[in-house]
């Protein structure tokens, strides 16, 4: 269920990138990047939590870069389950925020 990726990967909000890294791990088709590869201020916290049987409770960033926002545009897990240990420390992207692989 886990794929590291090599490839230079990109998150990107109204044509800006959000985060950029060569170190993403893919969990059911999202992208989960180094939050240390995040543009510093791109992220604030929100209130939305989600919980998932095997990953555990994800907690919500609203997104922000140069005037654009996407509400609740980015997600980790800040204590995921053992199973999912791949994914601490790391940031995923949806909600208007484009992630595609790059050459």
């Amino acid at each position: 269920m886990k794929d590291e990726v090599t490839d230079m990967v990109q998150a990107m909000l109204n044509g800006e990138v959000v985060a950029e890294s060569d170190d993403t791990v893919v969990v059911e088709g999202n992208h989960y990047f180094p939050m240390d590869s995040v543009r510093p201020g791109a992220l604030t916290g929100n209130d939305r939590r989600t919980v998932c049987g095997w990953k555990g409770e994800a907690s919500y960033f609203d997104v922000h870069v140069d005037g654009a926002s996407a509400a609740a545009g980015a997600w980790t897990y800040t204590d995921p389950r053992p199973k999912a240990d791949d994914i601490r420390g790391r940031v995923a992207f949806w909600g208007g925020v484009l992630v595609r692989e790059t050459d």
